[in-house]
């Protein structure tokens, strides 16, 4: 199977959730691009990343699972989704940060801009319009049940796509080794088929 896996704010190809994926899932393609910085940018140059990788499967977390929901026509797990990073983020204001991990380019920091904050609210109101039936059977949504970072993602997935198609763990926001093979992976074993 080949994976895209979309990361978090602030984060990169080189996660650990990246490399734990890839230790797990041996005989699997896992592949991850950086997300640029500013949505205006980083929604189209997704859309045409997996229109050429044409992965079986997307997973995103966080911020990478909001895009990865945008992704229509494929099989997605979002985990903690931050659909609504614009206004229920506590980490989206302006200012400077230091990536947690290397990226591709080098960067080693990203600037966030009131226009940026403003690129990812017009994306927001957006990104649930034109949901098929067919899409809502290829998307779930994985809610850790001690996620204080994100508190609204299980309303609106179950809003938006089928309720049945969330799946709580034990878990906080960030991804842990153990909640990739208690949470994740079975869900991935379960889409193989």
């Amino acid at each position: 199977m080949k994976i895209v896996y979309f990361h978090g704010f602030g984060s990169s190809h080189a996660s650990g959730t990246v490399e734990t994926f890839r230790r797990e899932l041996p005989n699997d393609e896992v592949v991850a691009p950086d997300i640029p910085v500013d949505p205006a940018e980083a929604l189209p140059y997704l859309k045409e990343f997996v229109a050429k990788e044409q992965p079986d499967l997307i997973i995103g977390t966080s911020m990478g699972g909001m895009y990865a929901q945008q992704m229509r026509g494929f099989r997605r797990i979002l985990v903690n989704p931050a659909f609504t990073m614009s206004t229920n983020s506590k980490v989206l204001k302006t200012g400077e940060y230091h990536f947690f991990n290397g990226r591709y380019d080098g960067a080693k920091t990203f600037r966030i801009t009131k226009d940026i904050i403003q690129h990812f609210n017009q994306m927001e109101r957006l990104q649930f319009k034109d949901i098929t039936p067919e899409e809502k059977e290829t998307c779930w949504c994985l809610v850790g049940l001690h996620d204080t970072t994100i508190t609204n993602a299980e309303s609106l997935f179950k809003k938006n796509y089928l309720p049945d198609h969330v799946i709580r763990f034990d878990g906080e926001h960030q991804l842990t080794e153990k909640v990739i093979k208690k949470a994740v992976l079975p869900l991935v074993a379960e889409l193989r088929g």
